[in-house]
């Protein structure tokens, strides 16, 4: 929750892919003050059944910056297994390549001010990625 002096910041994830949430995957937040001060890691969290981080920890005061970390690699990979034993003639990893995920980790950095309230939602699938403010 933000207050007049500390933003906040929610998240989900949506797998445009098979058009669903997406679930499982690791979510690391770490917000700086200032755009030359080091980042403070503050804690993670995870994607529920309906793509959500309910639970990121708070920002600190004077938080100017925010780093959102997702680790997309394993939700992949369990993602096309997934599909493969759906259609079992579905080559595991079509088109991905030697290391089988393209984006094996999605960081989204941006800047805040204290009062507002950021939802950041991560629109996901194999090949790429896009991200915008929500509401």
């Amino acid at each position: 929750m933000s207050t007049s002096t500390t933003a906040s910041v929610s998240t989900h994830i949506l797998d445009t892919s098979v058009g669903r949430p997406a679930e499982g995957v690791a979510v690391r937040l770490s917000a700086r003050a200032g755009r030359d001060a080091d980042w403070q890691a503050l804690g993670g969290s995870a994607t529920d059944g309906d793509g959500r981080c309910k639970d990121l920890p708070a920002l600190p005061e004077g938080t100017t910056h925010v780093r959102l970390d997702f680790a997309v690699e394993a939700y992949f990979e369990k993602s096309v297994k997934k599909q493969a034993d759906a259609q079992q003639d579905a080559p595991a990893n079509r088109d991905s390549g030697a290391a089988g995920v393209f984006f094996p980790e999605v960081a989204i950095t941006f800047a805040v001010v204290p009062g507002e309230h950021y939802h950041v939602p991560l629109l996901l699938n194999p090949f790429g990625y896009s991200v915008y403010r929500g509401s």
